[in-house]
């Protein structure tokens, strides 16, 4: 999914000071795009908080229905320095890349871009979808990998039971179910399903950051209530996490990792170290789609968002760049 906003902020992106308890950070609505866009919820990054472990963005939407906002149509658009994770509860959406990956991201099974130095891509949801409804994603990579060659992998976990409880590891590894697809620094990305009342508690990762993310009933996470559709933050320090559900149970998504220890810039669909490297990803993006010349760039230089085949939408021109110098703070 691609940040739509006209006027995106610099993002610099830093583990944040201690936190002694459950944090909880509220979302925001932001329109993907016309009159008529489909709302998400973004509860990821956030002024008080921008990063979890790795992962550094998270958009929440739905249930949508389609006949009203036209659903998902997100043209052709780039991505560096980081992996998208696509998670849906209803719906279908097509994905297609410049790194020649075509799939369909279906509820229960996570599709995991990886864009490396530089990557392409398109989202569109399917003719036969009436409700969409999940989640978009993204990890930061650390400075070892955001430079590699873009990839692409499909899993479909399968679930793990007890009373009252489903677990789907669709990243890392948690209650003895494991995700064979890669990541490049420790992770974790699980949905679980609680029936009404139920009480689970689950070993966690002590070195790991947590973050929860309530997509329908109601849940106290170590007996803190987390609001639907809000994200709470739980620091490194807990080798255990206990879940509650209310009355009507609940659906969560849980995601963690190990601080990242990097400063990351993110600004637009970009992740990067510096100003002069977001400038660099916004001119060689504009310059192959057509939209600007690029100084310097000849024509016989390899693209680095790759390339599309015929009959596709156009591309996502990129938004303009803030006036001020786009720099690291704190």
């Amino acid at each position: 999914m691609s940040n739509t906003e006209v006027a995106p902020q610099e993002i610099l992106c830093e583990a944040e000071g201690p936190c002694a308890g459950v944090e909880l950070l509220v979302p925001r609505q932001v329109p993907l795009g016309g009159p008529r866009a489909m709302d998400v919820r973004r509860t990821l990054p956030q002024r008080q908080r921008s990063l979890i472990g790795a992962w550094c963005f998270l958009d929440h939407y739905g249930p949508d229905r389609i006949g009203n906002s036209g659903g998902m149509k997100v043209p052709r658009h780039p991505h560096t320095g980081l992996q998208t994770v696509s998670w849906l509860f209803t719906g279908e959406i097509e994905h297609r890349d410049s790194a020649g990956f075509h799939a369909m991201v279906r509820p229960g099974e996570v599709n995991l871009m990886t864009a490396g130095r530089g990557i392409s891509h398109s989202e569109f949801s399917t003719p036969d979808t009436t409700v969409l409804h999940g989640a978009q994603l993204w990890v930061a990579l650390p400075d070892t990998a955001r430079h590699m060659a873009p990839t692409f992998e499909h899993y479909r976990p399968e679930p793990v039971s007890g009373d009252g409880w489903t677990l789907r590891v669709f990243l890392g590894e948690l209650g003895g179910s494991v995700s064979p697809v890669a990541t490049h620094t420790p992770l974790l990305g699980a949905e679980l399903l609680l029936e009404a009342g139920t009480e689970l508690t689950l070993g966690t990762d002590a070195s790991f950051e947590h973050g929860l993310l309530v997509d329908a009933g109601s849940l106290a996470l170590d007996g803190y209530p987390v609001p639907t559709d809000h994200l709470a933050y739980l620091p490194a320090g807990h080798s255990s996490v206990t879940l509650a559900a209310g009355n009507d149970g609940a659906r969560v998504l849980l995601m963690g990792g190990e601080p990242l220890g990097e400063k990351i810039v993110m600004w637009w669909n970009f992740v990067g170290r510096s100003h002069e490297e977001i400038v660099a990803y916004r001119a060689q993006w504009q310059a192959e789609i057509g939209a600007e010349p690029e100084i310097g760039m000849g024509e016989d230089a390899e693209p680095r968002f790759g390339s599309f085949p015929p009959g596709q939408p156009p591309a996502l021109p990129a938004p303009a760049l803030p006036n001020a110098r786009l720099r690291p703070r704190g």
